[in-house]
């Protein structure tokens, strides 16, 4: 099979070509999956784009007002108003004829699983026409690493310390996205650049609303090294903590099924998981075997 990335007639002659669209300079830590993620993205979708980014990590990133890294249109929009944000600056295109350009609401799961749940919902309830990127960490990283419902059962963070570590397992977002029935769902990982390449250019396409959860390995909220955030990422698939699959209008289909590896494989490179021993280790493993097996029944 040919490397998409070479296949210029599906649209990924971006991701090969030496020119950036993100620059360099940004206040990103070393390591950042969701820098890289965005980076990216950015490529795929220019300039056709908009963003609209919430208080996260990636407001920092991107650069001090009035600065910024990104390259694209970009809107600043308070925690909880990514969705509803992204629903004006759709409508203002559209009011001066622009039905081109494509609205990208991306933000961390702190506002998305969390402060922003509402008003994603209500906007994927009524079908709005933009993309909604949800970044997961798998906690709130810019304010100090505060625990989020994304965080992992058992994951430290400064709320949840080693001493009391959380007690409930991460919150299922595309599960919760599937009950709104929207055109398309998908998750990503910027470790398989190919796969989120493939996901963006059918979300770019799409009529509706459309959402891709995507994975981001974070040195410091995940307590690993820097240089093991891409290694972190692939394995977070390979041993399907995050396994990659989309729903288009309805219809399920894994999009990569890796050989599978063992969690612990996952976790050793993460000290947030340093607390776990062996029967936390296989609890974990038995809970990630279960979601599996509940995702292959939906092929």
């Amino acid at each position: 099979m040919p490397n998409p990335l070479h296949t210029k007639s599906i649209g990924f002659a971006a991701l090969d070509s030496p020119h950036e669209v993100m620059s360099a300079g940004h206040l990103a830590c070393p390591g950042c999956g969701s820098a890289l993620s965005l980076r990216l993205a950015v490529k795929l979708l220019a300039p056709d784009c908009a963003f609209v980014i919430p208080a996260c990590c990636m407001a920092v990133i991107d650069g001090p007002f009035p600065f910024s890294a990104l390259g694209v249109p970009l809107y600043h929009a308070a925690f909880p108003s990514t969705a509803s944000i992204a629903v004006g600056v759709k409508a203002g295109f559209r009011r001066r004829g622009d039905d081109k350009t494509v609205v990208v609401g991306w933000a961390g799961d702190g506002g998305t699983f969390d402060i922003g749940l509402g008003a994603l919902s209500a906007s994927a309830s009524r079908n709005d026409d933009y993309l909604y990127v949800c970044y997961d960490n798998e906690a709130y990283m810019n304010t100090g690493i505060q625990q989020s419902t994304a965080t992992p059962h058992g994951a430290w963070t400064t709320t949840t310390p080693y001493t009391n570590p959380k007690g409930r397992p991460k919150k299922d977002i595309l599960t919760l996205l599937r009950a709104h029935e929207i055109p398309y769902i998908a998750s990503a990982n910027a470790a398989y650049p190919e796969d989120f390449a493939q996901k963006l250019l059918k979300a770019k396409k799409i009529k509706g609303f459309r959402f891709i959860h995507l994975f981001c390995s974070c040195p410091p909220g995940h307590k690993s090294l820097e240089a093991d955030a891409i290694k972190i990422a692939r394995l977070a698939t390979e041993s399907r903590v995050f396994p990659l699959y989309e729903i288009k209008n309805g219809k399920f289909s894994f999009t990569l099924t890796p050989q599978k590896v063992k969690v612990d494989e996952y976790i050793k490179l993460q000290r947030r998981f340093a607390h776990w021993g062996i029967d936390e280790i296989k609890s974990y493993q038995r809970e990630i075997d279960a979601k599996w097996r509940g995702l292959k029944k939906l092929c």
